[in-house]
């Protein structure tokens, strides 16, 4: 049963991660555009606020899939995750009713993410990840 669930969590992980990653790379190479765009909805310092959320998306990404530090990545993306929703997924704002549609449907896609993360969280990255491989080298008693 373990080799299942520690399969699971290693899908789970690459399902998460592949969600955001061409993101996050799209905004690394249009940084600029990305920045001013956070301008626009009135965030401070939107440059620093992109940086911030690049590094999150694509260093947490990779993070995710390698199954590194669960808890600091799943809260760290966490992080992301519902500021991106509160500032770029606010469909109440919208009165056509397309666009509207859509940001309602990325809105609870989030909703989803953020059940995955919490889920991630818990659970931890399982035995198929850099987690698992330091706990099985750590608890290994050591030959004098």
């Amino acid at each position: 049963m373990d080799r299942i669930n520690d399969g699971a969590l290693l899908l789970g992980r690459l399902l998460l991660a592949a969600l955001f990653l061409p993101s996050g790379i799209s905004k690394l190479l249009g940084f600029a555009g990305f920045a001013a765009s956070l301008g626009t909805k009135g965030l401070p310092y939107p440059e620093a606020w992109a940086t911030a959320a690049v590094a999150i998306e694509v260093l947490g990404r990779i993070a995710l899939i390698l199954g590194v530090a669960p808890r600091w990545t799943a809260l760290a993306l966490i992080a992301f995750v519902i500021m991106a929703t509160a500032t770029s997924h606010r469909y109440w704002e919208f009165t056509e009713a397309a666009a509207r549609r859509a940001q309602e449907v990325n809105f609870y896609k989030n909703a989803g993410v953020l059940a995955g993360l919490l889920f991630y969280f818990v659970s931890g990255a399982g035995a198929w990840s850099w987690a698992g491989w330091r706990h099985r080298n750590v608890s290994r008693p050591q030959a004098a």
